[in-house]
């Protein structure tokens, strides 16, 4: 696709109301002209049907409205550093934060819809019923930091800015934007082509505008560690890169007083410090350190909660169920690598992976398995193909195995009567299959000699415990197996580059799968550093699949085509499900307030105040 192309002109006559004829439309051009000016301004998108806050709503039902200002917030990540303040770009490590509390977006989502979008920078939006365009009005009050309005040409800029030198996820992102054209000061319109894509307008709004004025002169890949300028609720405070970051709040905040804003961004100050080590920042949060915490280890969850500040109420445990989906925690395989290439090898190594024995004795029975990428949710496929779905998957007939059609996903269990034993047994003979045999104890291909062997690429110490017991059932099989521990910079700069055999990767999904799907499956960013695309999948049956769940016309299509996508991830074996868990584990100092409703979407920091 050519590169999207930015043109400015002046307005030939005054705005009407809040309707607009574009002037880039032939003088003669009357069947385009009334369509356009059918097109009413609305305060709010939803991806399929209506958003659930009218125009006049004055908060969302999940914050406090009446919640203080004031206090600190302070927060860890376990991490070594960061070394850049812009999140934009492949290169370097940005510090945590960023991109939430510094910039501010045309649209803010609610998190108590599948994908509904509100108005922050932009005050109305206008797009037709078949979405081939979106028009954003900009607020007039809206400011950056430096009190510079946020004008139309600064999202024209940023736009223009990212798909030149920004990450290229954003770039596969926004591909299908055909061009961009600033209409007026506070009016920008975006042209999408032939396209059937109706997310467009909403994650075009979820772009961060960046200030035209401030970075037309600087370098944007060479920004490093000097604070840029932005317009959200926060500004960069005091910091020390590998150390801390903080954060805080602008006073004179432009939107303070909106809808999507209200009973967000309370606190005055948050600082977030960096740890290496697993156990000292857990023995920092319950030494009064930071304030809150999110625990993911199961094993910290029922052991290490207790004592007087527990007991006393100081410190408080809460386990809040959410609806989110979960997503897809695995094992990834670099399908790159010719030893990963045949799915019957996939597949042989995931029977080697005892996840109930490691629930058991690990997990403390905490967790359920994975068998979606999609879990907990109503995108996630089950049983075998029918109806609809069935219909889509039978176009591919030929070119799909006969496994996703006649046989339920499951991953390997050693529940009831199957035991490890058998599992193992059911590796060695798709790995004959594949052509591989033992030979003097090592499994090697029978053709080459190669043995098969590869490596766990880890940057949690804690994760030993659980690829160690699956290290030792794969060497079984005749496997060598290699277990490296990096620190996270080593690990996200071998990540990015596909510099790896097999990582622990969390796959996140919402609850309306698009674009994103692109970068996570789509051959085109195979081999594009730095894309989602970690297994490397270059199937052109994915690439079509992702194609029709972003054309989804409507939820029930959405569902549909999703089905027929993770099924077809699934039976593909590029990855070993790991677990999933329904609830938010967290932990935290009572000084800390929060609503009485949690969103769907599960708990959020920031709403949250600070109390006595």
């Amino acid at each position: 696709m050519a590169r999207p192309r930015i043109s400015r002109f002046s307005s030939l006559f005054a705005l009407t109301g809040a309707l607009f004829l574009s002037t880039t439309l032939s003088a003669d051009d009357n069947t385009t002209q009334n369509i356009e000016a059918t097109v009413e301004p609305v305060h709010a998108l939803a991806m399929h049907g209506e958003p659930a806050y009218g125009p006049d709503f004055p908060h969302f039902d999940y914050v406090n409205p009446e919640a203080p200002k004031g206090g600190r917030l302070r927060l860890a990540v376990r991490s070594n550093g960061y070394d850049t303040f812009n999140p934009f770009i492949v290169r370097g490590i940005y510090a945590a934060g960023i991109r939430t509390y510094l910039y501010d977006t045309l649209l803010a989502s609610s998190a108590d819809e599948p994908f509904s979008a509100y108005g922050l920078i932009a005050e109305s939006i206008e797009t037709p019923e078949d979405r081939s365009y979106v028009i954003y009005n900009l607020r007039p009050e809206a400011r950056f930091h430096d009190g510079h309005p946020i004008t139309a040409d600064d999202v024209a800029f940023t736009f223009n800015l990212l798909m030149e030198e920004g990450h290229p996820g954003i770039k596969n992102y926004y591909a299908e934007v055909e061009e961009v054209t600033v209409l007026s000061e506070h009016r920008v319109r975006f042209d999408f082509g032939e396209t059937s894509n109706r997310e467009l307008p909403l994650i075009l709004g979820q772009m961060e505008i960046l200030p035209q004025h401030y970075w037309q002169d600087r370098e944007f890949g060479k920004q490093g560690l000097t604070p840029p300028l932005g317009s959200g609720p926060y500004r960069i405070g005091e910091f020390e890169a590998g150390r801390f970051v903080t954060y805080e709040r602008a006073k004179d905040y432009w939107a303070a007083d909106l809808p999507v804003r209200q009973g967000r961004f309370n606190f005055d100050l948050i600082r977030i410090d960096y740890y290496t080590d697993e156990t000292v920042i857990l023995e920092a949060f319950k030494a009064g350190e930071y304030d809150y915490r999110m625990e993911t280890s199961a094993k910290n969850w029922a052991t290490a909660y207790s004592g007087d500040r527990f007991a006393s109420g100081q410190i408080i445990t809460e386990a809040i169920e959410h609806q989110r989906p979960a997503g897809m925690q695995a094992f990834v395989f670099n399908t790159r690598r010719d030893k990963f290439s045949d799915p019957r090898v996939r597949e042989a190594i995931g029977y080697a992976f005892d996840f109930d024995w490691a629930n058991r004795n690990l997990f403390h029975d905490q967790y359920e398995r994975s068998t979606s990428f999609f879990e907990n949710s109503e995108l996630a496929s089950s049983g075998l193909p029918e109806g609809r779905e069935l219909e889509i998957l039978e176009r591919y007939r030929d070119q799909l195995p006969d496994d996703v059609f006649t046989e339920r996903y499951a991953p390997p269990s050693t529940e009831g009567d199957r035991t490890l034993r058998d599992n193992l047994r059911k590796a060695m003979a798709l790995l004959q299959e594949a052509g591989y045999q033992i030979r003097g104890g090592t499994m090697v291909h029978r053709e080459t000699g190669e043995p098969l062997s590869f490596e766990f690429l880890l940057h949690q110490k804690a994760f030993e415990r659980i690829v160690l017991p699956f290290k030792n059932n794969l060497e079984r099989l005749g496997m060598e197996v290699d277990v490296r521990l990096v620190d996270t910079n080593q690990y996200v700069e071998r990540v990015q580059s596909f510099d790896f055999d097999i990582v622990t990767m969390r796959i996140p999904q919402s609850d309306s799968p698009g674009n994103e799907q692109w970068n996570y499956w789509h051959s085109s960013v195979a081999d594009v550093k730095g894309s989602g695309n970690y297994a490397g999948i270059q199937d052109p049956v994915v690439d079509e699949l992702v194609k029709l769940v972003i054309q989804a016309p409507d939820r029930e299509s959405l569902v549909t085509r999703t089905h027929a996508l993770d099924r077809v991830l699934l039976h593909g074996h590029y990855v070993v499900p790991q677990w999933y868990l329904a609830v938010d584990r967290i932990a935290y100092w009572s000084f800390l307030e929060r609503p009485s409703t949690t969103p769907k979407n599960g708990v959020d920091v920031d709403n949250w105040w600070y109390g006595n």
